[in-house]
């Protein structure tokens, strides 16, 4: 009865407001905004209140939701209402996204549009439900496969609301699996932003179709489905992730985001994602202020990375030094180092995994490698 939860679409937001909200309410909003039509998932903290208030929602808005019995349900039924047609997603954390990985994965193989979020906690296993980066390596890299999926960081609630609307449309224009990577900060503390309706702002929200089940004939009229996670042949799956590949790099300049800050004559960049960035950001500006001639850089999109971007920042500053900063122990600074490989910089880190990094510490640490 769930998937039969389809009705006339109409507008959620209504005129442009301003809000006081968690960013897992925000993430909702967004999520209706984005017009979509049911949430499958499983209870886990710091996600939960996502779940609860889509429940709140839902009725009035003509939605659906399931409780699965686990996250790895949860993951599949999306995959499978997606390909019937129906713009579905979920989302979790920590030790759910560790079991979203085999849907998730099935869905990087057939191409289905699955759109999740994910509110990192700390780990390994059940770790604490507070706050961490540690959730980049999974989410990114996670499951079997090569990591053709595409990643949002956010860093404030107006991005979580901004990047849920993205997000769908990313996932149903490319067929990649789409994550909007939050937080445990993010989700439960309030922030002002605003809501807005998308066609207000010139975004055409892209509509689900059916994958499976479509009308017509093989050969006449149109090409048939291959929807496949299973290969029998070596050289099958070869020539067939060697075309995800030579897509995915066709389009990753169209979803490559990223934001600098006082780059231009930077001696040193510090480098940041997430929630980090504003301290970043801050750290720049208070250093600023002490002569220290400090930039930041933050890409928006872990996948794909903006590679080009940076490399291209770092040859046009005077950049002596790299600093990366993260509530991890180096799961961002392997990304960026594959990235920049070649480059020569020499790369301080701060790392305080599960830990908030406020812009106090990134300044202590830049005053003790000048």
């Amino acid at each position: 009865m769930f998937l039969e939860v389809l009705i006339s679409v109409q507008k959620v937001i209504g005129e442009t407001k301003k809000a006081f909200l968690t960013g897992n309410e925000a993430i909702v909003w967004g999520c209706l905004a984005a017009e979509a039509e049911i949430m499958f998932g499983y209870p886990i903290t710091p996600q939960n209140e996502i779940m609860h208030y889509w429940t709140r929602l839902a009725p009035e808005y003509g939605k659906g939701f399931l409780q699965t019995e686990d996250e790895i349900s949860a993951g599949f039924t999306v995959c499978g209402a997606i390909q019937g047609g129906i713009k579905a997603f979920t989302a979790t954390a920590g030790p759910g996204n560790v079991l979203m990985q085999e849907p998730f994965g099935m869905a990087e193989a057939m191409r289905l549009p699955v759109f999740a979020v994910i509110q990192q906690r700390g780990g390994p296993s059940s770790g604490t439900v507070i706050y961490s980066q540690q959730e980049v390596s999974l989410t990114a890299f996670g499951g079997n496969g090569e990591g053709h999926r595409i990643v949002y960081s956010t860093a404030t609630h107006q991005e979580l609301y901004d990047y849920t609307i993205k997000g769908f449309n990313t996932a149903w224009k490319y067929r990649f699996p789409t994550f909007l990577l939050g937080d445990g900060y993010q989700a439960k503390m309030r922030e002002p932003l605003e809501l807005y309706e998308p066609s207000e702002r010139g975004i055409e929200i892209i509509k689900p179709h059916a994958l499976i089940g479509v009308e017509g004939y093989i050969s006449e009229g149109r090409e048939p489905q291959h929807l496949r996670n299973i290969y029998s042949m070596e050289e099958e799956l070869y020539d067939v992730v060697l075309g995800f590949e030579a897509e995915y790099n066709s389009i990753k300049n169209d979803i490559i985001e990223y934001s600098e800050f006082q780059c231009e004559d930077a001696e040193l960049i510090i480098i940041s994602h997430g929630v980090v960035s504003r301290a970043a950001e801050d750290a720049v500006t208070a250093l600023r202020s002490q002569g220290v001639k400090a930039g930041s850089f933050r890409p928006i999109t872990l996948r794909p990375f903006p590679r080009e971007q940076l490399l291209n920042i770092i040859g046009k500053s005077n950049a002596k030094k790299i600093l990366i900063a993260e509530s991890a122990l180096g799961q961002l600074e392997r990304i960026v180092k594959n990235e920049i490989y070649g480059q020569t910089l020499p790369i301080e880190t701060l790392f305080m995994p599960g830990v908030g990094i406020i812009d106090y510490d990134i300044m202590q640490k830049v005053k003790s490698i000048l």
